[in-house]
């Protein structure tokens, strides 16, 4: 059976923690993102803002469930740190088990928002495209 001291889950709060930054980041681009194209668009609404908005949409859930996952694998690598602590090693490799577990689902998501913030810089080019073609 393999044992786990202090350090191992350790190891990961630097990577989650620049994870989690990450994400933030994310966010915050597409709040501003979102916050422009309110500002540009009050009153008539293009087909392409209106695909735009559903991209947007769904990009900021999946940005909630990588954070979500995010945060919980670093509380579940924490309580691994504690076990470990308390002498609890089976619940601590549980727990750090989950965490990596965890940690992997939320990339999954970054993936997947990843894919589609790309399908969002394709809609303006069909867009820049469409334009072009009428001039």
């Amino acid at each position: 059976m393999t044992t786990i001291d202090l350090t191992t889950p350790a190891l990961l709060f630097p990577a989650i923690s620049l994870l989690l930054l990450a994400y933030t980041n994310r966010f915050l681009v597409l709040a501003q993102l979102i916050r422009q194209l309110h500002e540009r668009c009050r009153d008539d609404l293009e087909d392409v803002t209106v695909r735009q908005i559903a991209n947007l949409r769904k990009r900021i859930g999946l940005i909630k469930a990588m954070q979500a996952y995010g945060v919980s694998s670093f509380i579940l690598c924490s309580l691994a740190m504690f076990f470990i602590f308390l002498h609890q090693t089976f619940i601590a490799q549980m727990c750090f088990g989950l965490s990596l577990f965890v940690l992997v689902v939320s990339l999954g998501y970054s993936l997947y928002e990843i894919a589609i913030s790309t399908d969002a810089i394709k809609i303006e080019l069909e867009d820049l495209e469409k334009q072009r073609r009428d001039v």
